[in-house]
């Protein structure tokens, strides 16, 4: 088990990879999105665990005890902040939590839940990434001396994110029902926006605010289903 509190058997954190000793588990159900997490991890010099859901995540928080934890809001098969909720009155508690969405709505939600933090997507600053985890951590997990402070951001391979066009596209091939378009939306909100498709992010955030305001959606479900189709269209260009 990865536990803080073993400090002395922990590789020591250098200037360069300042998370080094740390494992961060990613409750997120986006390939392109966990990709992102995964370079800034790398570069960061922690290991990372990924649950795609809550169920996959509940199941791995039962042999493993990770340093962090950071959990997108809106999962599968549930509410991320319910999970979150969960892990802030575990004792031992994990020692960072965080939020992460691509929805303006999330942070509220993920702090009134007990997250110590909130990553908003796009997740892609190796620099903010750090400097938030590094703020929440003891001065013992600290580095030593000055680091290096550049603008260096990561790019996810475009295949995982055709990967998340294939996801939803099976999805909206099954099934259309409320709870399904609340989740396409949020989905596909966060995932254009770490892949700047302005096209795709704007159709996601007019559903999101359709069911907001209890609209129909088949006519805007049947356009993203159009955009979806034409990302996956280009994966054969590929």
């Amino acid at each position: 088990m990865d536990d803080l509190e073993n400090l002395d058997m922990a590789p020591q954190p250098s200037a360069e990879r300042p998370l080094l000793g740390l494992t961060i588990l990613v409750v997120e159900d986006s390939r392109f999105a966990c990709e992102a997490m995964r370079l800034l991890c790398l570069r960061s010099g922690a290991r990372i665990r990924r649950a795609d859901c809550l169920r996959s995540a509940r199941r791995h928080l039962r042999v493993y005890r990770p340093s962090v934890v950071i959990v997108d809001l809106g999962l599968p098969d549930g509410s991320g902040a319910d999970l979150i909720a969960d892990l802030t009155r575990s004792s031992p508690r994990i020692p960072v939590i965080l939020g992460t969405s691509g929805d303006d709505f999330a942070e509220d939600l993920a702090v009134a839940a007990g997250a110590d933090g909130f990553l908003m997507k796009p997740i892609s600053s190796l620099v903010a990434f750090q400097e938030l985890i590094l703020s929440l951590l003891p001065v013992e997990r600290q580095p030593l001396g000055p680091r290096p402070m550049t603008d260096e951001s990561v790019r996810p391979d475009q295949i995982a994110y055709q990967d998340d066009m294939a996801h939803i596209a099976g999805i909206l091939c099954d099934e259309t029902d409320e709870k399904t378009m609340d989740y396409v939306g949020q989905f596909l909100s966060g995932v254009a926006r770490i892949a700047h498709d302005q096209a795709l992010r704007e159709a996601a955030e007019t559903l999101i605010s359709m069911r907001r305001q209890g609209r129909p959606t088949g006519s805007q479900a049947a356009r993203i289903a159009g955009l979806v189709q034409e990302r996956l269209t280009q994966r054969v260009a590929i």
